[in-house]
């Protein structure tokens, strides 16, 4: 009798830290949902892992800030009975100051970080709950532990993953089931990212602060494999989330605030009209 194959699903596939689960995936024998925008990447990712491992990987081309694509991926999940593993990945950043924003691209923001992972999330686990086995890594960031001014929104939705993460474990364990659920919070990452949110690299942080998108998701899936929730890529990064989180609020925001005027990020020089 055939066996029923292991089955992933992966939001953001196309590139960066979701390609490298895709592939990391394949390796352990996965079957794979690749999800993402760019049809012609994910085609182009299928060929590969099919031509390395023998994988079979379905496509869902999908924009997850769109109500019907995210409903579409939903109902996949929801459908999935063979499904064990779920990986939140797909995000962006915006960075400057709220107020110049365009409101767009912060709204678009925490469709896809806030309820695009909340909606997949439930999709998927009612049925991982109901088998008693499964697990969802939701990819959060460090920023999700530090207030940044000019990128309030992305560390507010990414503390936002964490928290809610943080709470599907404890009801998760509360209840005695064996799913596992993590946060997975990278620091600066070798992927697409920077380059569409017009960032440029060497302005960020020096190169012992850069990790690649193979080392975050090897670190965490060995992780997952001890059920651990908070799983901090890079020692420098898991020594900065100790220090900060420890540090008094009120000396936090001064520090911060210190920071932010020096390095100009609060400075606003014009407000774009939404119009």
């Amino acid at each position: 009798m055939a066996q029923t194959p292991r089955l992933a699903a992966v939001t953001g596939a196309s590139s960066g830290i979701g390609a490298a689960f895709a592939r990391a995936l394949a390796a352990r024998g996965f079957d794979l949902i690749l999800i993402a925008r760019r049809q012609e990447r994910l085609e182009e990712l299928a060929s590969e892992l099919a031509a390395s491992h023998g994988t079979a990987s379905e496509i869902l081309t999908a924009d997850l800030i769109l109500d019907a694509d995210l409903a579409r991926v939903e109902n996949r999940l929801r459908g999935a009975s063979n499904l064990e593993l779920l990986v939140n990945n797909a995000g962006f950043g915006v960075g400057g100051p709220f107020v110049e924003s365009q409101i767009a691209g912060q709204d678009a923001m925490h469709r896809l970080h806030i309820l695009a992972t909340l909606r997949l999330t439930h999709a998927a686990l009612q049925g991982m709950v109901e088998r008693r086995a499964g697990a969802i890594i939701n990819v959060a960031s460090v920023a999700g532990f530090i207030v940044s001014p000019g990128a309030l929104s992305y560390g507010a939705t990414k503390n936002w993953i964490n928290t809610f993460t943080e709470g599907l474990w404890l009801e998760l364990r509360a209840a005695g089931s064996p799913v596992r659920v993590q946060a997975l919070c990278p620091g600066f990452t070798y992927s697409e990212f920077h380059e569409v949110a017009a960032m440029d690299r060497t302005k960020l942080a020096p190169p012992a602060w850069w990790f690649s998108a193979e080392a975050v998701v090897a670190e965490s899936l060995a992780a997952l494999e001890r059920d651990r929730l908070f799983v901090i890529p890079g020692f420098r990064y898991r020594m900065l989330v100790a220090l900060v989180t420890r540090i008094p609020r009120g000396l936090r925001r001064w520090l911060l605030l210190r920071f932010a005027r020096r390095s100009g990020r609060l400075r606003v020089t014009s407000v774009t009209s939404p119009d």
